[in-house]
């Protein structure tokens, strides 16, 4: 039998320290503002799915 180097913790403590940067020319949006477009973006569909149909 081979041994299996699983290596979960390694391969995955790259991805930690790049998505725990924080980059000074990242966009920034605040959460209460995406949720607030998706409910708007919500009513727009409804209400052209009322005129369309």
């Amino acid at each position: 039998m081979s041994s299996s180097d699983s290596g979960g913790l390694m391969s995955s403590a790259g991805l930690v320290r790049y998505f725990d940067n924080e980059d000074r020319n990242a966009i920034s949006i605040d959460p209460k503002t995406v949720i607030a477009f998706c409910v708007l973006f919500g009513v727009f569909v409804q209400i052209l799915s009322l005129t369309v149909a």
